[in-house]
């Protein structure tokens, strides 16, 4: 039960939140208690794979490896876990939020979102994980469209042209991989890619699989959709969507490689390696053009994203050890910017931060939420950052990858430029317009929402102070990735 927990709890409360459509109270509370109960079932799987190892059910009454198989181990509880404290604190944020219309299909849409994520995560054969992923496709579309208006369609129409794209392309793999093989369950995929007489075709297949993912990441050069689509989303769904959805893709690129086709010719973990670098440089300076801080924001997921590609190119259980780290530190930071943000705007009044100021003097202890995020995206010491990226930079040196570390450092500093950008131009600047538009920077700001963003922040603040616990967890998660591999 506590496996099928995770996709049943938010898709009951779906359903009943899509029910309850004249009783916005009622829908709301609902929505909470599920919440709850999603991250109580995650709390419960964590224990229970930390006690028992490996949890695995077959579904449909069909023996492994034909039947469908949901599985959990310390990395896919970890993050079953991590997404729904991310969806229990965007829906708490959420709660009265103005600019989160509160429409009756927002609840069930987010609900479905936590549903297909948590799937993802536990999925444990090909086409399962092309199921959820196409779940997770219509509720994101349908969060796109809730504004109604002409920026929200354009913004669905590139999200839903991209990813049909991707979608075609897994498809495609998962057929030829099926082909192939005989097989979609991992545990038999990981046996039967090592077959000497597959050597020639399983390669291409894997490398359709991935452009797949890689697209759905944000990976260079396909990645112009994410800033040009996330910034219409209202602030909780922008954070939960944000901070969640590339990451996703990742995490499976780092199961399927690392844990599944082991036996990977060594020019195509090369020419990851490149392709993380042109992601993270694309990416950063995107962020540095840019003035609105919704787009700074989401440039800056496509710049992370080439650290954590980064990680699974270096092929090696210390790379996916801080691959695993950096992806837990980037889903709490980027999702607690996008939510701060959000505060800036319920202050000044817009995102632009030309038109903005004066906020340190309005609200001190906004600003020192932000900070802390800010230079935990950076990777100033010793915040989450810091050490996620010398995890990284530690091993990516110690195999020889001076350029690609050498360019993740540059990013870093770049990275440091834009956030100085918003700090400098929204919070301590004098306001260009201080007679004006100083009462609005005095307004009163949602509470709860203030609570949840310094939640997260202790959170990360935690995560950056104490490593060491976090650090032995990932290490003992990824410890079996790539074991002795062999390249073909």
């Amino acid at each position: 039960m506590l496996l099928l927990g995770p996709l049943l709890i938010p898709l009951i409360t779906a359903v009943l939140t899509a029910l309850l459509t004249r009783h916005e109270r009622a829908r709301r509370y609902v929505s909470l208690a599920g919440a709850v109960a999603l991250l109580a079932c995650a709390i419960g799987l964590l224990l229970a794979v930390m006690q028992e190892g490996r949890q695995s059910v077959a579904l449909g009454n069909w023996p492994l490896p034909y039947g469908i198989e949901l599985a959990a181990d310390a990395l896919s509880a970890a993050l079953v876990l991590l997404t729904a404290l991310l969806g229990f604190a965007v829906l708490l944020y959420a709660g009265r939020w103005q600019e989160a219309r509160d429409t009756a299909g927002m609840y069930p849409l987010l609900h479905g979102l936590l549903a297909a994520s948590s799937a993802v995560f536990l999925a444990a054969d090909l086409f399962n994980l092309y199921v959820w992923f196409e779940l997770m496709l219509i509720a994101v579309l349908g969060l796109f469209v809730l504004g109604g208006g002409q920026r929200h369609a354009e913004a669905a129409f590139k999200y839903f042209a991209v990813s049909m794209l991707g979608t075609l392309l897994m498809l495609g793999a998962v057929g030829m991989i099926y082909g192939a093989t005989g097989h979609l369950n991992f545990s038999a995929l990981r046996m039967a890619a090592q077959q000497p007489e597959l050597a020639g075709v399983l390669p291409v297949y894997v490398v359709l699989l991935l452009l797949a993912f890689l697209l759905k990441a944000g990976a260079f050069p396909l990645f112009t959709w994410l800033p040009a689509s996330y910034h219409t989303l209202p602030t909780p769904i922008l954070a939960l969507v944000g901070g969640l959805l590339t990451k996703l893709a990742v995490y499976v690129v780092l199961r399927l490689l690392g844990d599944v086709f082991v036996a990977i010719p060594g020019v195509l973990l090369e020419a990851l390696g490149w392709l993380a670098v042109v992601t993270m440089v694309s990416g950063v300076l995107g962020a540095a053009y840019h003035w609105d801080v919704r787009r700074i924001l989401a440039f800056h997921i496509v710049s992370q994203i080439g650290y954590l590609l980064l990680g699974i190119a270096l092929a090696s259980p210390a790379g996916a050890a801080g691959t695993s780290f950096f992806l837990f530190h980037n889903i709490l930071v980027k999702a607690n910017l996008f939510l701060i943000a959000g505060l800036m705007w319920a202050a000044a009044g817009h995102h632009d931060l030309r038109r903005m100021g004066g906020l340190y003097r309005a609200r001190p202890f906004l600003a020192v939420l932000f900070l802390l995020s800010a230079l935990s995206l950076v990777g100033v010491p010793p915040t989450s950052g810091f050490w996620g990226k010398f995890m990284l930079l530690r091993e990516a040196f110690a195999q020889g990858h001076f350029v690609w570390g050498g360019a993740a450092l540059a990013v870093g500093l770049l990275t440091l430029y834009s956030m100085s950008k918003i700090w400098v131009e929204g919070f301590w600047k004098p306001h260009p317009n201080y007679s004006s538009d100083h009462a609005a920077a005095l307004a009163p700001l949602p509470r709860t929402a203030y609570a949840v963003v310094a939640g997260l922040s202790l959170a990360i603040l935690i995560l950056g102070l104490f490593p060491q616990p976090f650090v032995q967890y990932v290490e003992m998660a990824t410890a079996a990735f790539w074991p002795a591999r062999g390249m073909l």
